[in-house]
């Protein structure tokens, strides 16, 4: 039972929980540290960071083969079970302490601090090479103004002898061309994402938006072995990127709450205009069909099953510190499970919308060019760079829809970067608060600055392979064994029944059960499941036409363990600092520090014995509770 006192701490503020409300301050009474100015801005902010292009290139893939509609089954079923208690746990964390997630981890288990050294490589190391992806989409914006758009014929001057303008042209070329010749290649060595391996190195034709792609865009060497010389049209668009980037963060949370109103909300109208006129083409219907089919039968192999849980893990984002970053800044008695299905909800049903524009597309394009739809389905760079520009030419008024792709694309891909950049330039003001808190436009265009420098290998001619390599290892392994031990250091360490009780103090109401079972039980076994099933796929990222040298996966390696690294290491050294017995420094070292508590008011956790008061963590406690 919870003493009156407690209680009168956790009344609901239904005004600030409205989504909509305004605040006409910039901080919460009580606290020194900003909020945001509007509720809507911050679930626009969380809905932008977790709604990405892979939500646009990777997910309808995947429902194709892995059966179609039957993958919605296992892919809601993770959502609901691994998403979403992670989802809560993270914004909650962020919420209560006020803690940038870099040093939130130092606070409430100094024994894993290390956690929060994780959570800032992962981020930086993903902003660095994330930004080149907007620096194509700049690119090919740019392109969309030209009178004549380059990727619309094959008389430019990057073009071969083999270039056909669109895949229907195949039907002009003499039956021993092959299908694959016309359509495999478009995502082969490009993307990542696409493991199919039905490729061939037997190229005869290739289509118009292919070699604009790679060989005016990327104009890519033949391997990582061969970086080639900076392509400077890459440089510009890059330094265009981070511009982009710097401007939207310049006031922190105060720009960005200004500019998701665009950046969130433009993706969905545009989405739905190209919706509308793709179902006026001739083969939409098929290609909605061929995406909603349900073949039940693939539910029984384990692989539609762990790709369904990474496509939720690596959607939403946790353990990459922005959600925890991103809640700091929110008002102290805002709803979290409300926010936290807000934020998993429009994850998952943007990624299911977005597959019926895509496949009403791919469904013209297969129509069109007298293929079956699994030739014109693909993932990845080759499904936005490739396929849908292709799309866009046989459109009317071309240049009206290249323009309004790409600049969704932009924004969708804009949002992301928000978030992860913000959790760098928090993460080192609050490290360094003295220093930094009144220098964070400096800070913000230092970073700017830097990664710019950093992310110049990615304009070379190899710099895609680099590309490849780095998204392939720095998202994997790490990000997994990072949510499995925040799950940890929370249910276990700090006690989900302690952290529940945090939750109570904010909201007026303790955690769910089944949140509470999802904490300690269920999300990491999940969580384990995905790792080992991730190590027995363990490799470079090679493809059918190009097989990454050994030195590459050392490379990969390192940038996998590198943000692993700072956990034992910060673990060790506090415990060779630590007085007493081991077990003793142990045990210390484990429970909160002095700064730890509810960010309206540090005093409260010297006031409230937990120990004296509620069970860390009993199952028998968690099943009794009778405060759900």
């Amino acid at each position: 039972m919870e003493d009156k006192n407690q209680m009168s701490m956790c009344e609901r503020d239904d005004e600030t929980s409205d989504v909509s409300s305004d605040d006409s301050s910039s901080k919460d009474e009580g606290r020194e540290r900003d909020v945001w100015s509007r509720k809507i801005e911050y679930i626009l902010s969380l809905v932008g960071y977790s709604v990405g292009l892979g939500n646009l290139w990777r997910f309808p893939y995947l429902c194709i083969r892995n059966g179609g509609g039957a993958f919605l089954i296992p892919f809601f079923f993770f959502l609901f079970l691994c998403g979403v208690p992670l989802y809560f746990m993270e914004i909650c964390l962020g919420q209560y302490s006020g803690k940038s997630a870099l040093v939130v981890w130092s606070s409430i288990a100094p024994l894993f601090k290390g956690i929060g050294f994780l959570m800032i490589i992962i981020s930086g190391i993903v902003s660095w090479y994330y930004n080149l992806v907007i620096t194509w989409v700049i690119y090919y914006l740019i392109h969309a103004f030209f009178p004549n758009i380059p990727w619309a014929s094959c008389d430019k001057s990057w073009n071969t002898d083999k270039c056909i303008v669109s895949r229907a042209d195949r039907l002009l070329m003499t039956n021993t061309t092959s299908t694959a010749n016309l359509t495999g290649i478009i995502d082969g060595d490009v993307s990542s994402y696409n493991s199919t391996g039905n490729l061939t190195a037997d190229l005869t034709y290739n289509t118009a938006a292919f070699e604009f792609w790679q060989f005016n865009v990327l104009k890519k060497s033949s391997g990582i072995e061969e970086l080639g010389e900076i392509q400077w049209h890459l440089v510009l668009c890059l330094f265009g990127a981070w511009l982009l980037t710097f401007l939207c963060l310049i006031k922190g949370i105060y720009s960005v709450g200004k500019v998701v109103y665009v950046t969130v909300l433009l993706p969905y109208v545009l989405l739905t205009i190209f919706l509308i006129r793709g179902l006026t083409l001739d083969g939409a219907a098929e290609g909605i069909l061929f995406y909603l089919r349900a073949d039940f039968s693939r539910l029984l192999h384990f692989q539609v099953w762990l790709e369904a849980a990474v496509q939720v893990f690596f959607s939403l984002g946790p353990a990459w510190g922005s959600l925890i970053t991103m809640s700091s800044y929110s008002k102290f008695k805002n709803n979290c499970l409300k926010d936290a299905m807000y934020g998993t909800l429009a994850d998952g049903l943007s990624s299911f919308y977005a597959g019926f524009v895509v496949f009403s597309i791919l469904g013209f394009m297969a129509h069109d060019a007298g293929l079956t739809m699994e030739e014109v389905s693909e993932a990845g760079p080759g499904l936005v760079f490739v396929a849908y520009p292709e799309a866009i030419m046989k459109l009317p008024l071309p240049h009206l829809w290249g323009v309004l792709f790409f600049v969704m694309l932009l924004t969708v891909g804009i949002d992301s970067q928000f978030g992860m950049f913000e959790t760098v330039s928090s993460g080192l003001v609050d490290s360094f608060p003295s220093l930094l808190k009144t220098k964070k436009i400096q800070l913000t265009a230092a970073l700017s600055v830097i990664l710019f420098i950093l992310g110049l290998p990615f304009a070379t001619q190899g710099g895609i392979y680099i590309f490849q390599l780095i998204d392939w290892y720095a998202s994997s392994l790490c990000i997994v064994l990072g949510s499995f031990l925040e799950c940890i250091v929370i249910s276990w360490i700090y006690g989900a029944e302690r952290f529940s009780q945090n939750i109570l103090i904010m909201t007026g109401r303790p955690a769910p059960m089944v949140m509470r079972i999802c904490w300690c039980v269920l999300t990491p076994l999940i969580l384990l499941v995905v790792f080992f099933g991730n190590v027995t796929q363990y490799g470079p990222p090679n493809t059918a036409l190009y097989t990454y040298p050994d030195y590459a996966a050392v490379i990969g390696n390192i940038f996998a363990i590198l943000p692993i690294l700072p956990i034992p290491i910060f673990a060790v050294v506090g415990l060779l600092k630590g007085n007493g017995p081991f077990v003793q420094r142990i045990k210390k070292s484990s429970e909160p520090d002095e700064d730890w508590g509810p960010v309206e008011g540090r005093q409260f956790h010297k006031d409230y014995q937990y120990e004296g008061n509620v069970q860390k963590n009993m199952l028998i406690n968690l099943v009794g509770d009778r405060n759900v």
